[in-house]
């Protein structure tokens, strides 16, 4: 099942979208939030797209890698339950100088899927990151506030034992790609969790 929130919607810049899948929990839901904390309009009623399958819920996007922040304990993995909260974090983690502000020159290719989230080298060849669908917490995109247009992609990711969290911090070229992405991620949801029906 997807929630959507449609409250007045904001300029491109200040749109913040989040996808969170809470722990215990077969629902994702996709919604928005500003820095502000004004939700945002975003559709993704996974019916309206082209479609629902497992082969239409797959895309590659061109991103490059910012940086993570990994193996958080839980006890802090509690305070970033919040999309503002984590947004902070992924703030402060940059200005004391844990992640860099802007990231390498090289693109990756993120790659969507039922399976998880897959960050590899554009020829194919590397795979830096994987993340299965089932250990992602929360994916969030907002403007990175340098002023040059750009998106952060953010995924806090959990162990299999739920004792610790990762952030992994992606740059995006523009809001609507940053926007695409977690539509995919929240269509791979729904395609995880049908098929999964009997």
């Amino acid at each position: 099942m997807t929630r959507c929130f449609t409250p007045e919607p904001e300029p491109p810049s200040a749109i913040l979208t989040q996808l969170f899948v809470p722990p215990q929990s077969v629902d994702s839901s996709l919604g928005g939030l500003s820095r502000s904390s004004t939700v945002a309009s975003l559709d993704t009623d996974s019916n309206k797209s082209s479609g629902n399958n497992a082969s239409e819920a797959c895309a590659e996007f061109r991103v490059k890698y910012v940086g993570s922040i990994e193996n958080l304990q839980f006890e802090m993995s509690k305070t970033l339950q919040e999309p503002l909260d984590l947004i902070s974090y992924i703030d402060a983690a940059q200005q004391d100088g844990k992640l860099p502000f802007v990231p390498g020159d090289e693109e990756m290719v993120l790659g969507v899927s039922k399976h998880g989230v897959k960050v590899a080298s554009v020829d194919q060849c590397d795979v830096l990151h994987r993340h299965p669908l089932y250990l992602i917490v929360r994916m969030l995109c907002y403007d990175d506030g340098l002023g040059a247009g750009k998106n952060l992609l953010a995924l806090k990711t959990t162990d299999t034992k739920q004792q610790q969290c990762s952030i992994w911090v992606y740059q995006c070229s523009s809001s609507e790609q940053a926007q695409n992405i977690c539509k995919v991620l929240s269509a791979s949801f729904d395609c995880a969790l049908s098929s999964n029906k009997p």
